[in-house]
């Protein structure tokens, strides 16, 4: 079978043929119906040789959606032909935070070897792949693959960080969004169907600050050194209430923490290696400041019951397993408006 592949430390990914898995105890094999490509992968590929997390060759793809092919012996709960939604963030299953669905934050995943697939185990971006236990998938029902594939990181990492900050997301409240790409644009989505808040974007180019307007964003601010004054101006001076960073760069950091009112959450998402120092007089009082993980089993059942009721619309760009480095190539280079979706078996 074709699958895309990070063989050697620094080279470009590759599609390359190996052998079709078989499902072994409890394990499900899945017919890939689309795989997500994430800046996530790009991280990995950017990690350098000395200290790098991941056995090469990997099978790179961490957003998965297919169809059940084959059940492992004494795995249960799907029957062949389902179609499901891969739950990422691995866990153990017998922690007590796994026992609580919470296996995004598995306190033994590091000590047992299990990583998410795409990210150290075989991924997505592959005709088939395995999925190592029936509870990390969710059915879809009649939902469109491509459409829903990236549900399972760019949708269910912003509701995860957006459902931290409810108790702040009132009426009359505001969320500032930074970066309004894959998962930016589904989180201005997610906040307009979960609040009433006023939803302020923030990114680099008009064309990306018109995709956020077309899916909901009430004000769009180019994000430059002005971009936390301009945030303030339009609050009145007193800021916004949730700054959602989905870069997580220096830069962008900074001005999540400028553009943050009093009693504020500040939520570093992206991975841009940005930090935020906190303390007393360095922040507006009582601003938290957190760093959160993908989401729960729980959650990315919840969003897959958002996209049944239409309150999600993901933007996609589709390309064959043949042109998945082309895709990856177009994401580093900020070409990729919304999320760019592999279709392994189209």
């Amino acid at each position: 079978m074709k699958a895309v592949q990070y063989r050697t430390v620094g080279a470009a990914p590759e599609v390359v043929d190996i052998p079709e898995p078989v499902p072994g105890p409890g394990q499900i094999l899945l017919k890939v119906s689309a795989a997500g490509v994430c800046h996530s992968d790009i991280a990995v590929m950017s990690w350098p040789a000395e200290g790098f997390p991941y056995e090469l060759p990997l099978t790179l793809g961490h957003e998965g959606v297919g169809t059940v092919a084959a059940l492992g012996d004494g795995a249960h709960g799907f029957a062949v032909g389902d179609s499901v939604a891969v739950y990422g963030p691995w866990g153990c299953g017998t922690c007590v935070n796994c026992a609580d669905g919470r296996e995004n934050y598995c306190l033994r995943a590091a000590d047992l070897g299990i990583n998410p697939p795409g990210l150290g185990s075989p991924g997505a971006m592959a005709e088939y792949m395995i999925v190592d236990d029936a509870r990390h998938l969710v059915p879809i029902g009649d939902l469109d693959p491509v459409k829903t594939v990236s549900l399972t990181d760019a949708g269910l990492t912003p509701y995860h960080a957006i459902k931290r900050s409810l108790p702040k997301l009132v009426p009359g409240a505001t969320a500032v969004v930074i970066g309004t790409g894959g998962l930016g644009h589904v989180a201005i989505q997610l906040l307009r169907a979960m609040t009433s808040v006023r939803v302020i974007a923030l990114d680099v180019s008009e064309e990306k600050l018109a995709l956020a307007r077309s899916v909901g964003a009430h004000d769009t601010v180019i994000s430059d050194e002005n971009a936390a004054a301009e945030v303030r101006e339009l609050t009145g001076g007193i800021g916004a209430q949730v700054v959602l960073d989905f870069v997580g760069a220096p830069p962008t950091v900074k001005t999540a923490g400028a553009s943050a009112s009093v009693d504020s959450d500040v939520t570093i998402v992206g991975i841009g290696g940005g930090t935020l120092p906190v303390g007393f007089g360095v922040l507006p009082f009582s601003t938290s400041v957190s760093a959160p993980y993908w989401g729960t089993r729980r959650e990315l059942a919840d969003v897959i019951e958002l996209a049944h009721a239409g309150a999600v619309d993901v933007h996609v760009e589709t390309y064959s397993i043949d042109e998945a480095p082309l895709a990856y190539e177009r994401l580093h280079d900020g070409k990729i408006n919304g999320r760019a979706v592999i279709l392994p078996n189209g």
